[in-house]
C-alpha cells in the first residue's frame, strides 16, 4: 500500500522539486493555534509536516523545542490530543503528508496498538521515534504500520555505525532522516560541503528520499542542502517565534506571520 509520504516524494520527484518539511510542537503555544497553524503550513509551501508530540524529557532537542514542549505541557496537549490535532487537519485536507515526532515513552503508555490505532484513525503518515532505534523496533509493531500505510522514520547522524546504518536503510520507509550535525536540534555548526558528501553515500545504498535537518536556519542554508538532498526539514528557527508571546493575541499573530514569512522564504530558496 503507497502511503501519503510515498506519493509526494514520486510527485516532487517527476517535477524536479525538492521537499520542504517544517516542524512545529503540538499545543503550542496553545492548543487553539496548531491546526490552523497547519493549514497555513501548507498554504505557504509545506508538502510535509512534522509534528512534535510533546514529551517531557526530550534528549534529542534543543532548548528551543524543548521548551516548546514545556510550553504544549503546561496547557495540557496529552499524546492523544496532539494525534486530535491532526484528526481534525485532516477534515479538511487529505493530501498533505503528516509524520509525528516523538519518544517511546508516551507510546508504551497508550499501548502499541492503541497508539497506532489512534494515528491510524488520525491520518498520519509516519512516525519517528527518536528512541526507538530499528534494531529495537519490534515485527509486530513494524507490521502494524505497515498495514495502516505508516511509514517508519529513522534517524542517521554523523556519528551512525555502518551496522546501524544498515538496519536503517533496511527498516525504514517513507523518507530517510538525516540529522546534519553532531548535536541536538537548533545546533549551529552546519558543514553543507560534508552534510552532502554524507548524504550522497547514503544515497548510492538506497532508493529513498533522503531528507536533512537540525541546523537549517535560513533561505541559504536550505537552498544548499537542497542541491544534493531531496527535503529540507526545519524546526527550531520557527518554532522559537513562540518563545515568548504567552497568551498575548497579538503576539501570536506576530508570531505566526514571521513563521510564515520564513516559509515564504525557504520554499523560494529550495526552488531556486
Amino acid at each position: 500500500m503507497t502511503t501519503r509520504i510515498e506519493q509526494t516524494f514520486t510527485a516532487l520527484k517527476a517535477n524536479h522539486k525538492k521537499a520542504l518539511i517544517p516542524y512545529i510542537m503540538a499545543g503550542d503555544p496553545n492548543p487553539s493555534v496548531t491546526v490552523d497553524l497547519l493549514h497555513q503550513l501548507v498554504a505557504h509551501g509545506a508538502d510535509v509536516i512534522e509534528v512534535g508530540l510533546p514529551f517531557s524529557d526530550p534528549m534529542a532537542d534543543g532548548q528551543t523545542i524543548s521548551l516548546a514542549g514545556e510550553r504544549a505541557l503546561a496547557n495540557g496537549t496529552s499524546t492523544r490530543e496532539a494525534i486530535a490535532m491532526v484528526k481534525e487537519f485532516r477534515k479538511t485536507n487529505q493530501t498533505t503528508p503528516v509524520l509525528v515526532m516523538g519518544y517511546l515513552n508516551p507510546m508504551e503508555i497508550t499501548g502499541y496498538d492503541a497508539f497506532v490505532a489512534l494515528c491510524a484513525d488520525a491520518g498520519i503518515d509516519g512516525i519517528l521515534l527518536v528512541d526507538l532505534p530499528p534494531h529495537e523496533t519490534d515485527a509486530k509493531f513494524s507490521q502494524s504500520l505497515s498495514e495502516h500505510a505508516i511509514n517508519q522514520i529513522f534517524l542517521l547522524a554523523p556519528t551512525t555505525q555502518s551496522e546501524r546504518r544498515a538496519k536503517v536503510l533496511e527498516r525504514g520507509s517513507g523518507f530517510i532522516y538525516y540529522v546534519s550535525v553532531k548535536g541536538v536540534t537548533g545546533s549551529a555548526q552546519l558543514n553543507t560541503q560534508d552534510v552532502g558528501a554524507q548524504v550522497q553515500a547514503i544515497k548510492a545504498d538506497t532508493e529513498l528520499p533522503v531528507c536533512v535537518g537540525f541546523g537549517i536556519r535560513d533561505g541559504a542554508s536550505a537552498q544548499a542542502v537542497a542541491k544534493f538532498a531531496d527535503g529540507v526539514i526545519v524546526g527550531s528557527e520557527l518554532v522559537k517565534n513562540f518563545a515568548d508571546v504567552g497568551t498575548d493575541k497579538v503576539k501570536i499573530d506576530s508570531a505566526i506571520s514571521q513563521i510564515l514569512a520564513k516559509m515564504d522564504e525557504l520554499r523560494t530558496a529550495i526552488d531556486s
